[in-house]
């Protein structure tokens, strides 16, 4: 059944570019309030002025700022009818070498993130009926060595997603899991430009789990899912068949495939990594070194300034 987004409030968090601010533009071109909430406030503010919206600093990982951005949305417009759970990180380097505060942040953000952002808005969904799609990834059903904590984050994500459908279903509450593949976004072409072993291996990949699809197109299908609240949205719709091969893609003899490709392109990346001298990309998030322990004491705002996809 289609919902017209015609008047429909729809917070969006990591709304500052990439695939939030791009699914914002489509919402808001379709009639929806969009309100925006991340960090980047500059670039969210520009956003908001495109689109005649509301936007709220947000980190979700602090359930206080997540608060205030929920209240803020709801002194806007009376109500929020939609949330998109955007906002993630993808951290630099291995379990063995890489810097343990930035693979830990990971979860954090994509995670526990999700899970605060959820029971911010929770109330105000079981109030309008409304409809919560929660961004997982085609990472959810298969493993790359490397992405440990984005592979472990997003397996939770999905899980988080299909138990919470089941406990607010009778309050006429919806819940869907969106899993895309690779997006071109700056989280994947940061990754692509600091491991140039990463590149080498989604070139290797078959499609889909090789391939990278426009942030348009990624925005149009989550639009798409807010308007029909979808349980499942997969980008592209071929990682559907990622899904149902999910248990041959976890089985021992694809492990043996990978295992033998990841003896030459695990070290090269990790001495790439190093080489980096920070936990993730430069245009996601900065302020760690990619190895061993941080430079200065970790605080607060070592994240510096932005979640996005």
């Amino acid at each position: 059944m289609q919902h017209s987004l015609s008047g429909q409030v729809v917070l969006i968090t990591g709304a500052a570019r990439g695939i939030g601010e791009h699914t914002a533009r489509i919402a808001a071109a379709r009639g929806a309030k969009v309100v925006l909430a991340g960090l980047e406030p500059d670039r969210l503010a520009a956003v908001a002025a495109d689109l005649d919206a509301a936007w709220f600093p947000c980190d979700v990982t602090d359930q206080t700022s997540l608060a205030a951005a929920v209240e803020g949305a709801v002194s806007a417009h009376g109500r929020i009818d939609a949330v998109l759970a955007n906002a993630g990180v993808a951290s630099r380097g291995t379990v063995a070498t890489g810097d343990i505060e930035a693979l830990v942040r990971t979860v954090e953000v994509n995670l526990v993130g999700v899970m605060r952002t959820a029971a911010a808005v929770m109330p105000h969904l079981i109030e309008s009926r409304g409809y919560l799609l929660i961004v997982a990834s085609a990472a959810s059903f298969a493993a790359l060595p490397g992405m440990a904590p984005y592979c472990a984050s997003k397996a939770g994500v999905e899980h988080f997603g299909n138990a919470l459908r089941l406990e607010v279903a009778h309050h006429g509450v919806r819940v869907g899991t969106a899993h895309p593949s690779w997006i071109d976004t700056d989280l994947v072409r940061d990754a692509q430009d600091d491991m140039p072993t990463f590149r080498e291996t989604l070139r290797k990949l078959p499609p889909p789990l090789g391939s990278t699809t426009s942030v348009e197109r990624c925005a149009e299908a989550f639009v798409s899912a807010l308007e029909h609240r979808r349980r499942k949205v997969f980008v592209p719709r071929s990682v559907a068949v990622v899904y149902w091969l999910r248990t041959f893609l976890n089985s021992r003899l694809s492990e043996r495939v990978i295992e033998r490709q990841a003896r030459t392109s695990v070290p090269a990346m990790e001495e790439q990594v190093r080489t980096l001298r920070r936990g993730f990309g430069a245009n996601t998030a900065h302020g760690l070194p990619a190895t061993g322990a941080p430079a200065e004491p970790p605080t607060p705002g070592f994240i510096a300034d932005r979640y996005h996809r």
